[in-house]
């Protein structure tokens, strides 16, 4: 019994942790991938070119993004579906040192040119970057101003807004 009450005790004064329910959403280490799809301005007239690519357990982006012709783009995207729960997406990546963009799209961004943004930075070497989804900005003034997980329908890796050449690699996607 005294047994019993000392462990009581013991695990009613241990501190509390919050538990890791990180959810893989994407294991490149095998060479394959589910349903991302690389597209460019190209669809609206731009000239922006490049291509993704796994290579090295990871999902590759990279290319040359233009603003000429009113461009400005390369992406990789994918159909998700989140948990209402998620209130994060942690990414393993590294790149040319540039700021790139996590996409999302919901059930209520309608129009092409509708999304939530975020950007960060891919260094040279391997980092991990979390993306809260209340930092997510709308990219316009008739959308909730950062979206729900449950709605979100699409994501996407994104080189984008200025001329540059983009090297990005992505090794892991969770959602937390």
């Amino acid at each position: 019994m005294r047994a019993h009450i000392a462990a009581l005790v013991m695990l009613l004064t241990m501190p509390l942790t919050p538990s890791t329910s990180a959810a893989p959403l994407e294991d490149f280490s095998q060479g394959t991938s589910s349903g991302w799809s690389f597209f460019t301005d190209q669809v609206m007239g731009g000239v922006s070119q490049g291509r993704a690519s796994l290579a090295d357990g990871a999902l590759r982006l990279e290319g040359r993004v233009s603003t000429a012709n009113n461009g400005g783009f390369i992406q990789v995207r994918r159909p998700v579906s989140l948990p209402e729960t998620a209130t994060q997406i942690r990414l393993r990546v590294r790149g040319n040192g540039q700021k790139y963009y996590l996409h999302l799209r919901t059930s209520g961004t309608r129009m092409p040119w509708q999304y939530y943004q975020i950007g960060f930075e891919a260094t040279d070497g391997w980092s991990d970057v979390t993306l809260p989804l209340s930092a997510f900005e709308a990219s316009g003034r008739l959308m909730r101003r950062t979206p729900r997980a449950n709605a979100v329908r699409t994501l996407a890796l994104v080189a984008y807004g200025r001329d540059h050449s983009a090297f990005v690699e992505v090794s892991d996607i969770y959602i937390e």
